[in-house]
């Protein structure tokens, strides 16, 4: 038997020479997203408001928005993290042509202030250093939260200090549910996860009223907020939704009206009858027809006796 016949095996064809990983734009682009400092106490602070003006020709629309929504959202964590005994509820920031007006709503507000006004000083010096602002550029203000009730924030910030003192998660939650609906809202929803009690974790649900969880309603009538609490046996998580009513003065709640809403209206108070009477519609008519024609015939007669007057008078 002779020798089996090896087929011949042709080499793949080489590809097009392909750019050097030196030349290839991705490799550049890689080599440069490396070479940032990534650590977050050295990062580059977003635009602040009054330098989006001149270079908002040189961004696009997309990322304008990006830069004011990252500017707020440090603001908020930051006031978040340092006004949490003060009952921080949030903040608004307005911008005009020469100066930045920052608006931090609080339940107290007197604590946000400080001593003379010191500690509200120290805040907008640390922002305008933060933001890179120039001298008297940026104004802080507090305001305080009408009705903290009906503020989600407010009310989790409350309920997270009580566990941080040891209450009971139960007892703490109750208290807070009674104080949502005494202040006027039609229903709040408190959740409380983690190791409560046992060493496993669980999930407690605390409703009262009336509550909705879609559409666009649930945005406009729902504030809710979230908050963890450290303690010794771990982390326990905190959510709380309260439902606002509506308010024609939008105070308490959204001016709108729920789209299930009914009015249903009183009917007008009708005058009793004291005697059954009846009428002759017919006779009422023709009398109003005689009378008519009499009238008609009377200012006939006057006219004619005017032109014979003046007849008269001629000859």
């Amino acid at each position: 038997m002779g020798r089996r016949r090896q087929a011949r095996v042709e080499p793949w064809p080489k590809r097009a020479s392909s750019p050097s990983p030196e030349k290839s734009p991705l490799n550049n682009a890689l080599s440069e997203l490396k070479s940032l400092d990534h650590d977050p106490l050295r990062r580059q602070p977003p635009i602040p408001p009054h330098k989006m003006a001149a270079v908002q020709g040189a961004i696009s629309k997309r990322r304008k928005f990006v830069a004011d929504g990252v500017f707020y959202a440090e603001l908020n964590e930051f006031f978040q993290r340092e006004l949490a005994e003060e009952g921080y509820s949030g903040v608004e920031v307005r911008v005009t042509p020469t100066v930045t007006d920052i608006i931090v709503r609080a339940t107290h507000t007197q604590e946000v202030l400080g001593e003379q006004g010191r500690r509200i000083r120290e805040l907008t010096s640390l922002i305008q250093k933060r933001f890179k602002f120039p001298e008297n550029s940026v104004s802080l203000y507090a305001a305080k939260v009408q009705n903290r009730g009906l503020s989600a924030v407010a009310q989790c910030e409350s309920l997270r200090y009580k566990l941080l003192n040891g209450l009971a998660v139960r007892r703490a939650c109750y208290g807070v549910l009674r104080f949502i609906m005494e202040s006027g809202a039609k229903g709040c929803e408190v959740v409380v996860s983690g190791k409560l009690r046992a060493a496993r974790a669980k999930s407690m649900k605390f409703t009262d009223g009336f509550m909705i969880h879609s559409g666009q309603p649930a945005k406009e009538f729902i504030d809710s907020a979230t908050r963890h609490v450290l303690l010794r046996q771990g982390v326990l998580g905190i959510k709380v939704k309260i439902m606002r009513g509506s308010d024609p003065e939008g105070k308490a709640g959204p001016q709108k009206t729920l789209p299930d809403s009914v009015t249903i209206i009183e009917p007008k108070e009708e005058q009793p009858v004291l005697q059954p009477m009846s009428q002759d519609y017919g006779a009422k008519a023709i009398a109003a027809q005689q009378a008519a024609e009499q009238q008609r015939l009377a200012e006939q007669q006057a006219a004619e006796a005017e032109g014979g007057a003046e007849t008269f008078a001629q000859e």
